[in-house]
C-alpha cells in the first residue's frame, strides 16, 4: 500500500467517527506517527510504499481510533503551548482553552512580576501542561504542581524530564485542608479543576467519557463548586499579599465562581473569553 492509498483509506474509515476536518488532520497526525515523516515529505514520496511494519502498526492505530479512543491516547501524545507531551488515560488531555489560561498567566507575570522571584502553584496538574508551559516561557520562575493522582504525577515528572523544564511535584488531595502547611507560600495559584456535574455525562462525546479520567472531570451535582471553594479557601492562606488565582471554569458558572471568590474575599475578579466566545477563565487577587 503507498503513503498516499494508506492515509486516503484512513481518513475515509475515520469518517464514520469524525467530522470530515477532523478525520484529516487526525490521518495527517497518524501518518506521520507511523512513517516519521512530516506533511511536506509524505506529499513528496506519495507513492512510496508502506513497509510491513507500518502497516500492522497503522491497522493498530485504526482499529483503536474506530473505537473512539482519542487519538491522542493511542499515539501517547499530545501538544500544548508548542511542547510534545505524553499523554495517557491517567491525565486529561489538554485542551486549546487550557493554553490561553496558561498564556494569560505568562503574559501576566512577564508585565507584573519579576520572573526570578516568583513561586507559582498548579493545582490538579495532570500532565503537567500548564506548569510546564509557563516554564517553557519563563524559565527563571518558580513552578511547583499537585495532584491526587499518582499516575497523573508520574505522566508530568516524566514530561518534566523529557523537556529538561524542573518542576517540583507534590501529591496532595487539594479538599484536605490539612495539606497546606506542606506547601510553600505562592505568588500565582492557578487550576483547572473538575467542574463538569455528573448529570451532563449524557451530553458528552464517547471519546471523553469512556477514557478520559472521571477524577480529574466530574464534580457531584449538589456542590459543583466545591473544588473552586476549596482552593479559594487555600488560596487565601497560600498566597502572598496581592497574589494572584486563576481558574478555568464551566462556560455556565462564570457568574457563580467569581460571586463565590468575591465572597472570600478576593478583589479584582475578572472573567474571560475563550476564542470561541465561551467564558473559560477568570482571574482574582489576594486583598492585602
Amino acid at each position: 500500500m503507498t503513503l498516499q492509498q494508506a492515509t486516503a483509506r484512513l481518513r475515509f474509515q475515520l469518517m464514520d467517527v469524525y467530522e470530515e476536518r477532523e478525520a484529516t488532520n487526525i490521518s495527517d497526525w497518524v501518518m506521520e506517527s507511523v512513517t516519521g515523516w512530516t506533511r511536506i515529505d509524505r506529499v513528496v514520496n506519495k507513492t512510496a510504499l508502506l513497509s510491513a511494519a507500518q502497516e500492522q502498526k497503522l491497522a493498530a492505530i485504526t482499529s483503536a481510533l474506530l473505537a473512539n479512543t482519542p487519538v491522542q491516547y493511542v499515539l501517547g501524545e499530545a501538544w500544548f503551548y508548542g511542547l510534545k507531551l505524553h499523554v495517557n488515560s491517567s491525565v486529561l488531555i489538554p485542551r486549546p482553552e487550557t493554553e490561553e489560561l496558561t498564556d494569560w498567566i505568562v503574559q501576566d507575570l512577564r508585565k507584573t512580576k519579576s520572573p526570578a522571584t516568583t513561586r507559582v502553584l498548579d493545582i490538579g496538574t495532570g500532565s503537567g501542561c500548564i506548569p510546564l508551559g509557563i516554564k517553557s516561557k519563563l524559565p527563571e520562575t518558580e513552578l511547583h504542581a499537585c495532584d491526587i493522582s499518582k499516575a497523573a504525577l508520574e505522566v508530568a515528572a516524566s514530561n518534566a524530564a523529557a523537556l529538561g523544564l524542573p518542576v517540583t511535584f507534590h501529591e496532595i488531595d487539594i479538599l484536605t485542608v490539612s495539606n497546606a502547611p506542606a506547601l510553600p507560600v505562592f505568588d500565582v495559584i492557578v487550576s483547572n479543576p473538575p467542574y463538569i456535574p455528573f448529570a451532563d455525562k449524557a451530553q458528552m462525546a464517547p471519546n471523553v467519557l469512556d477514557y478520559e479520567p472521571s477524577l480529574a472531570l466530574f464534580v457531584a451535582d449538589d456542590d459543583p463548586l466545591l473544588f473552586y471553594r476549596r482552593i479559594a479557601i487555600f488560596a487565601r492562606n497560600q498566597l502572598t499579599p496581592n497574589g494572584e488565582l486563576y481558574f478555568e471554569i464551566h462556560e455556565s458558572m462564570g457568574g457563580a465562581v467569581l460571586q463565590l471568590l468575591l465572597n472570600e474575599g478576593f478583589e479584582q475578579v475578572e472573567l474571560r473569553r475563550d476564542l470561541q466566545g465561551k467564558e473559560r477563565m477568570c482571574k482574582c487577587v489576594k486583598r492585602m
